[in-house]
């Protein structure tokens, strides 16, 4: 059915999106985000009691959910995820690579295993699961990944691992848009945010904190319905001629 307004656009009824990362922080945020907009949900993470949480909201919301305990870093894990989506609901439309993990170790002590593990639930992850849902998406899908400001930008902490892994993401988004938009008709894009109301910037010091937030023109942190409102907007028809993208979400934090 052809949309009679733009607030239609962004509405995602009857599709199925898969987000990895689903068991806490900006995960729960997007998953909630997508089902409010009229999406079924595939929620994957390695802990599964925090999925189940997850799960339990997004039915609250009248959606169907699916979780599947998942190390992205595993390709045959990846594989397994996207064909739970195909069983339970026949397809994937859409795709939102969040899982991520970070260290905060200067470069000349990070041991090889640290850095690597990184690299896969990072990088490695998302390519996975954007090979798995590519082949069974049909025109119109979209896949998001997730990066990080500090992909543009220099971090004031030692995350060598971190940041080449989101810099890599936005190249790999740029490559993928190239290859699928055209011969698949699948869009894809991703977002830099920057610091968030989560667990993981729950774990920053005060006196850190303090110092970024002087450093960010809007004055706070964002609230991750901030950052679910944009996912919803790429993975609707609403962003439906954007592709190859990565849009940051900041509060000014790249331009200060």
């Amino acid at each position: 059915m052809t949309p009679t307004s733009v607030l239609e656009l962004f509405r995602l009824d009857g599709k199925v999106a898969i987000v990895t990362g689903a068991s806490s922080g900006l995960g729960v945020a997007i998953a909630v985000g997508l089902a409010e907009a009229g999406a079924d949900l595939v929620l994957t993470a390695r802990r599964l009691e925090g999925l189940r949480q997850t799960q339990a909201h997004v039915e609250r919301l009248g959606r169907r959910a699916v979780v599947v305990q998942t190390d992205v870093g595993d390709p045959a894990a990846c594989a397994s995820a996207a064909q739970a989506a195909v069983d339970r609901f026949g397809t994937i439309d859409i795709l939102i690579n969040n899982a991520g993990i970070a260290t905060a170790v200067p470069a000349l002590r990070e041991a090889e295993d640290d850095f690597r593990r990184v690299l896969e639930v990072n990088l490695f992850g998302a390519y996975w699961m954007a090979q798995e849902a590519a082949r069974v998406m049909s025109p119109g899908a979209s896949i998001i990944n997730i990066s990080s400001v500090l992909s543009l930008i220099t971090a004031t902490q030692p995350v060598a691992a971190y940041t080449a892994s989101k810099a890599a993401i936005n190249g790999l988004t740029r490559d993928l848009a190239q290859q699928w938009t055209g011969r698949r008709g699948i869009r894809v894009n991703a977002i830099a945010p920057g610091y968030f109301v989560s667990d993981m910037t729950d774990q920053l010091r005060d006196d850190y904190l303090n110092s970024l937030l002087s450093r960010i023109p809007s004055g706070r942190m964002g609230d991750a319905r901030e950052l679910a409102a944009v996912v919803v907007w790429l993975a609707s028809p609403a962003a439906g001629y954007m592709t190859g993208q990565v849009v940051v979400v900041d509060g000014g934090f790249s331009i200060a």
